[in-house]
């Protein structure tokens, strides 16, 4: 995040930093735009995931934009050591389905530091309910 607020200078005052664990987080408030680049993959329980898309739908306004990044069925199998949960379009459509509705999925490369390349699959949802 420190590097986040550096690149954006003094727009990062614009932006409200929250820290919390994506399986138990209790929104503050209620959002428009809901980004997740790289959390909900690290969720890997059931109970976890039915609590973080529950935790999106309840604080996501109506016509609200959801966009979820995680690894796709062709990324890794771990990430720093930690077991992680792949997705592809369906199945990530199949998570988010009851609340929202799939507006667009693209798959992209993402180029680590380490020069290794990630397969990422990211979606974009609005809420319908």
């Amino acid at each position: 995040m420190d590097r986040a607020k550096q690149r954006l200078k003094d727009q990062s005052k614009k932006v409200k930093w929250i820290v919390a664990d994506a399986a138990d987080f209790s929104a503050p408030e209620h959002y428009d735009f809901w980004h997740d680049r790289a959390a909900f993959h690290f969720l890997t329980n059931e109970q976890s995931i039915r609590n973080y898309i529950e935790t999106v739908q309840k604080h996501l306004n109506k016509n609200g934009n959801l966009v979820i990044g995680t690894f796709s069925e062709n990324g890794p199998k771990k990430c720093s050591g930690l077991e992680i949960k792949q997705y592809s379009e369906t199945t990530m459509t199949n998570q988010f389905k009851t609340h929202f509705e799939k507006i667009k999925c693209i798959k992209i490369d993402h180029k680590t530091p380490f020069d290794t390349n990630q397969n990422f699959v990211f979606c974009w949802f609005k809420k319908i309910t």
